[in-house]
């Protein structure tokens, strides 16, 4: 009996949050219809009253790696200060940009502008010149600085507590300057727990939206139907894949599958670029790339005090939520690969980088779609409104060789669907057995169903809508968290570089 006690205290992080996510897919089990009306209804309520914190907080964490990279501390390392980093620039930003971005932007990339120009924000006429010059602007607004700024922060958090303190690879590591032991004891142990729930929840959503597209596609390629049957069909299948490969230990493999599709990503970009409306893609780039610039701080500090937050709701709140949820894995990826980077490279490589790559992916997709709209009457603005996840395969079979663009994207999304999966697996796996990098593999599997689950639960009750309540509600907690977190780092820089001359160069320190 002793010894049971001793493995549950020992355990006791993974218990609780298993406990939790387990309840929730639970309740969407047994109650399906009473989860989609309590969630949505407690969403409703965050984006109604606490909107303008996740947009003050977002913009916080975007100023705070802007004064990171820019500052005092620009030359301090994620490390020794004779480490060097593991990987060369280009494979890191590779590396970066798949892990944070690569799932989003598949769905999104056309889904979105399309969306906005259909159901324009405020006053602007849907269907305008306006409204598609707005619906970039919106798509990269979200997709840019912003997403970045939040994944930089755990990162720098986690980073700081490995690299320079060798603590464990948890986010309460990360709280060492505020709060000393106590990160090995309750204080450490719920940060853990909320981190953990928030990221099964943030994955699951990426999860659903997967094989919502997944399931698009296989409709407009081999005509089978999107419905419950198929899409629960796709979550079975990819959930044997990537336990599979978590288990048996196929992660080189993995790796090697992540930068394939990096470069499948890249050959259908440069694709669309050259036989899609070419000048107008440079031009809108060009375009949008300025209003993004100009508009950036009104973006960034929008709330709608004379209207209702409807649209704030759907939108630039749902993805903000769902980022902070996403964070802690994205974090704890861009942490691992980073190590020996000054701050300033960090802030470039994980900020500036990924966000002009992000334009350009939003103005050729979201573009070419656009151009098709309003220049060639191709009518699928509404239909994508309403199921942006059929966006990309409706635009892509209007191209020359559509049918096998839309093939190409397919198996795009599915090897960034499983890669992920069996990523954010690992990266659980780990957060729930006390920082260990070779966590067990039934704590993995228990991670890799309840993933599989929630997902499924998620797409059975409410579709695209409970995923994002979900998503909101979760990453409240977290967000707090994250302040919180900012305040560890400042604290960890103003300790270790007390006398001004030991921030001026890193041999210094």
């Amino acid at each position: 009996m002793k010894k049971l006690i001793n493995l549950a205290k020992s355990n006791i992080v993974f218990i609780l949050a298993a406990i939790i996510v387990f309840s929730v897919v639970l309740w969407g089990m047994l109650s399906a219809e009473s989860m989609t009306v309590m969630t949505t209804s407690l969403m409703d309520q965050i984006s109604e009253n606490l909107g303008w914190f996740y947009v003050l907080s977002t913009a916080l964490f975007v100023g705070f790696c802007f004064y990171l990279g820019f500052g005092p501390y620009r030359h301090m390392k994620l490390g020794r200060k004779d480490e060097k980093p593991e990987y060369s620039y280009f494979t890191w930003i590779g590396m970066l940009f798949a892990a944070g971005m690569g799932v989003g932007l598949v769905f999104w990339g056309i889904g979105e502008p399309l969306s906005h120009f259909a159901n324009p924000p405020g006053d602007i006429e849907e269907g305008t010149q306006e409204a598609a010059e707005s619906g970039l602007l919106w798509s990269i607004f979200h997709w840019g600085f912003h997403p970045w700024a939040i994944y930089a922060v755990v990162a720098l958090g986690l980073a700081f507590a490995k690299y320079r303190k060798n603590l464990p690879g948890l986010i309460s590591s990360s709280f060492y300057p505020l709060i000393g032991e106590n990160i090995h004891k309750w204080p450490g142990k719920m940060v853990d727990i909320i981190a953990i729930v928030a990221t099964t929840v943030g994955i699951a959503t990426s999860f659903g939206l997967s094989t919502l597209q997944f399931g698009s596609g296989l409709t407009e390629i081999f005509g089978l139907p999107n419905n419950a049957v198929v899409q629960m069909a796709i979550i079975v299948v990819v959930t044997i894949i990537f336990l599979l490969s978590v288990v048996s230990g196929l992660n080189k493999g993995m790796k090697y599958l992540s930068v394939s599709n990096l470069g499948l990503g890249a050959i259908l970009l440069l694709t669309i670029i050259i036989i899609g409306p070419t000048v107008f893609i440079f031009e809108h780039f060009s375009k949008t790339l300025g209003n993004y610039t100009s508009s950036f701080i009104n973006l960034s500090f929008n709330t709608t005090p004379y209207s209702g937050n409807e649209w704030m709701g759907e939108w630039t709140l749902f993805y903000w939520a769902w980022i902070i949820s996403w964070s802690p894995f994205v974090g704890t990826f861009i942490a691992r690969v980073s190590k020996g980077r000054t701050l300033g490279e960090f802030i470039l490589g994980v900020l500036f980088v990924p966000t002009l790559v992000t334009a350009l992916w939003f103005v050729a997709f979201g573009g070419t779609g656009l151009h098709m709209e309003m220049n060639e009457n191709a009518n699928f603005a509404s239909d994508i409104y309403e199921t942006p996840e059929v966006g990309l395969f409706l635009v892509l079979e209007q191209l020359p060789g559509g049918f096998i663009l839309n093939l190409a994207s397919l198996v795009l999304i599915g090897i960034f669907f499983i890669t992920s999966a069996n990523s954010a697996t690992y990266v659980l796996g780990v957060f729930s057995s006390s920082g260990d990098l070779n966590p067990k593999n039934t704590v993995l599997v228990v991670w890799g169903l309840l993933i599989s689950s929630i997902a499924s639960v998620l797409l059975l009750s409410g579709g695209l809508d409970g995923m994002q309540a979900i998503s909101t509600i979760t990453a409240l907690p977290f967000s707090i968290i994250m302040i919180l977190m900012m305040l560890a780092i400042v604290r960890s820089l103003k300790k270790e570089g007390k006398d001004k001359d030991k921030v001026k160069k890193e041999e210094d320190w």
